[in-house]
């Protein structure tokens, strides 16, 4: 697959600004803030700037953590992670493979099977409900 590259002109003109500011800036939208965090319905979840499939709702739980938690991506190849040092504790970064959409973090703070947590921001993503 090819990556989608946009300018930021075109990026600004297709996402809202709090989207541009979470997916192409790496910003974090404020805990239990976002369209997905207490979401239950059914779907697959997909990258809101290239439509790019990246979490099956059977995979999401509730981690109290104020985010929208998944302990698996839709497919190895769907996230691309990224060492993040922008904090004093080095986090990992995950982003969208097709477009580097900045999602969120994974952490090995999640439940089995994996023992992941995928913190994303529901900015940066669209559910396509079954």
């Amino acid at each position: 697959m090819t990556q989608k590259k946009l300018t930021e002109s075109q990026w600004r003109e297709k996402l809202s600004p709090e989207e541009f500011n979470i997916c192409r800036c790496s910003a974090t939208e404020a805990p239990f803030t976002g369209e997905y965090v207490d979401c239950k319905i059914e779907g697959v979840y997909h990258c809101k700037c290239c439509d790019s499939a990246l979490f099956n709702s059977a995979t999401k739980y509730d981690s109290r953590s104020g985010w929208p938690s998944f302990w698996q991506p839709i497919s190895a190849s769907a996230l691309k992670e990224v060492s993040d040092i922008s904090l004093a504790a080095p986090r990992v970064e995950v982003t969208c493979a097709q477009c580097e959409a900045h999602l969120g973090h994974v952490f090995t703070d999640g439940p089995q099977p994996t023992g992941l947590r995928y913190c994303i921001n529901s900015a940066a993503l669209e559910l396509h409900a079954l």
